[in-house]
């Protein structure tokens, strides 16, 4: 089973996962999308993630997120890639009829599914969330852990029962930092399954520790650098990964000096790639300051 969704679902390198482009009267900018999945492609990221938090999923109605994923799908269709959607819900029977909906695209390969923020369920009951989630589930799981926005700190132990569930394939890190449970995690990992980066600043790191890749929202901006980074770590190379993992941690930093998406649609927005730097309330548009950080800090890379 684990071998069998490792080689349907390759969960190494870059996976971007993307901008929700809007048009100057509001609307989803289907082409500008389109347009950015095959350009994260074409400089090296390995697949697509449709609906994540970048993606601004909360903001979008139903129809909207049905275009975004349909977009994305015929995309990586095309290109042979795995396509991630974001999908769940803070309870269980609402995040299956979430996952179930999934089946209308056969190019969706994996779900990545947030450990259930708010209502802070015992590791107990998370457990027991993404086991049911797991058992009906069309796809494999990629389980989002971010303590921050959940409020729900899970352990190494927790982690790894999460990780030995059938159906799951690998996780979405995002703890905040590296700390005993990030390294006790990484060096007793259940078979088939992978840990991804979910903290951009923590992607060098956590590759030299044992990551498979990362979900990285700052991958949107000097992508094929990440997948420069995955690769290096991936092959020893470490006197080529740490300076270039320095580099980039300093632009994502910069990326995220303002609440996510705003300073990346800004910077997408001033490079001519999406057609407004609009982003939804409550979410407000970067200021010039921060999407000048962040061109200084990509300059630097080159």
């Amino acid at each position: 089973m684990a071998q069998d969704i490792a080689e349907a679902l390759p969960l190494h390198g870059i996976h971007v996962p993307l901008v929700t482009p809007f048009t100057s009267t509001g609307e989803v900018a289907a082409e500008a999308l389109e347009a950015l999945a095959h350009e994260m492609l074409d400089a090296g990221a390995t697949g697509i993630v449709a609906l994540g938090t970048t993606a601004e999923a909360a903001g979008l109605d139903e129809a909207e997120r049905d275009l975004v994923t349909g977009v994305c799908a015929r995309v990586c269709g095309e290109r042979g890639a795995p396509l991630t959607v974001g999908a769940g819900s803070g309870g269980t029977r609402a995040a299956e009829a979430s996952l179930a909906g999934l089946t209308r695209w056969p190019q969706v390969r994996a779900a990545l599914v947030t450990v259930p923020p708010f209502v802070r369920p015992a590791a107990a009951g998370v457990l027991a969330h993404f086991a049911r989630l797991a058992a009906v589930s069309p796809v494999p799981l990629i389980v989002y852990h971010i303590p921050y926005r959940t409020g729900q700190p899970l352990d190494a132990a927790a982690l790894r029962a999460l990780g030995s569930l059938p159906g799951v394939a690998g996780m979405k890190y995002a703890g905040g930092g590296i700390g005993e449970d990030t390294v006790a995690l990484l060096g007793d990992l259940p078979a088939g399954f992978e840990v991804l980066a979910g903290d951009d600043v923590y992607l060098s790191p956590l590759l030299a520790l044992g990551a498979a890749g990362g979900i990285l929202a700052s991958a949107h901006l000097a992508t094929g650098r990440f997948a420069e980074l995955a690769a290096a770590w991936r092959e020893g190379d470490a006197e080529r990964a740490r300076p270039l993992g320095h580099a980039l941690a300093r632009m994502s930093a910069a990326a995220f000096a303002e609440p996510n998406p705003a300073v990346l649609k800004g910077v997408l927005h001033a490079q001519g790639r999406i057609p407004t730097p609009d982003v939804r309330l409550p979410l407000l548009p970067a200021s010039e300051e921060s999407v000048k950080a962040v061109t200084a800090a990509l300059d630097a890379l080159a």
